[in-house]
């Protein structure tokens, strides 16, 4: 059973809801943890726990929090003088104020936390839910989670309120680079075409529809190392050509769109190495069954469990 981080209160008016907070976001397929190891003997390296004075291993028992105020010079606080920090929002969700969610911009947003009432709030958790999103609202507020204080907004997810800890305003940094303040003329055919693409490629998010394709590559090559197999190091792709004439890229773009197609740029040419490869930018446009022709007039091993991109680098690396 998953642990609440938090534990509290949700001020509505003169209505208190004792609730705990779970965080929202976490991986459920494997993680991979790599570790830094010893290149001549595979040995794992560790960080030993050591002061300036000079101590070896030290206890856990005898590490504090500490404070540099002036250069080499500390304050330290134990977990009694933190709890002794007179803030409402250490145990206070107080709702400050109720505003349009499209007011706030999706910069400010960092973590996802769901929360959960004690039993006997449910009723008045559920009347706060209701409440909420009928009038399609977020509540803003403040609180205090691992000792830093949060702006916070509260919203309905499936009958289910969700907090979401925002960045104070002095944390967003100002878009302020060189490249911005250049100008360039975008012309009404541009404009429009730009739109006919947008159009072309908008559907309904479908968070189902994209999946962690970098994991799986990697889990794939992880345990090909395990089985003590080579791993093919595709050719790093060129740099797509500089876009030179935009309104007829913005057509082809369109017209790949109308097709079914993804538009993608078209990459420079490979330099020469020396030996004849096929043209991996040309491999990738084929379907798995012509790959896999491929691969058999090569007689490439292994090559009926490959998936695309594994058949395109085999067949580049045999070519």
């Amino acid at each position: 059973m998953a642990r609440s981080i938090w534990k509290g209160s949700v001020t509505f008016g003169l209505i208190t809801i004792p609730v705990g907070l779970y965080t929202a976001v976490g991986r459920e397929t494997e993680k991979f943890d790599f570790h830094l190891l010893h290149e001549k003997d595979g040995a794992r390296i560790h960080y030993d726990r050591t002061c300036d004075e000079g101590h070896q291993d030290i206890d856990w028992n005898e590490i504090v929090k500490g404070y540099e105020y002036e250069k080499g010079k500390w304050v330290t606080i134990t977990d009694e003088e933190l709890d002794a920090v007179e803030l409402e929002s250490l145990h206070t969700i107080d709702l400050v104020s109720f505003a349009p969610a499209e007011q706030i911009d999706p910069i400010f947003y960092e973590k996802s936390y769901y929360i959960v009432p004690q039993e006997q709030a449910v009723k008045a958790y559920r009347l706060m839910a209701d409440a909420l999103e009928d009038e399609g609202l977020v509540g803003v507020c403040k609180v205090a989670i691992r000792e830093r204080e949060h702006l916070a907004a509260m919203r309905v997810k499936d009958g289910i309120l969700v907090l979401q800890t925002m960045h104070w305003p002095e944390e967003i940094r100002d878009a302020k680079f060189d490249e911005l303040r250049k100008r360039a003329q975008v012309n009404d055919r541009e404009r429009k075409m730009a739109r006919q693409l947008i159009q072309q490629l908008s559907d309904d998010f479908d968070p189902a529809q994209f999946k962690d394709e970098y994991h799986r590559a990697l889990k794939k090559i992880i345990d090909k190392k395990i089985k003590g197999e080579d791993i093919v190091v595709a050719e790093k792709p060129q740099e797509p050509d500089t876009v030179v004439d935009l309104m007829e890229a913005l057509r082809a773009s369109v017209e790949a769109a109308k097709k079914g197609e993804r538009p993608r740029p078209k990459q420079k040419p490979q330099r020469s190495s020396g030996r004849k490869t096929a043209p991996a930018g040309d491999l990738a446009e084929l379907s798995k069954g012509e790959l896999l022709k491929k691969a058999k007039e090569l007689d490439i091993s292994g090559r009926s469990s490959m998936d695309k991109d594994e058949l395109v680098r085999a067949i580049t690396k045999a070519s």
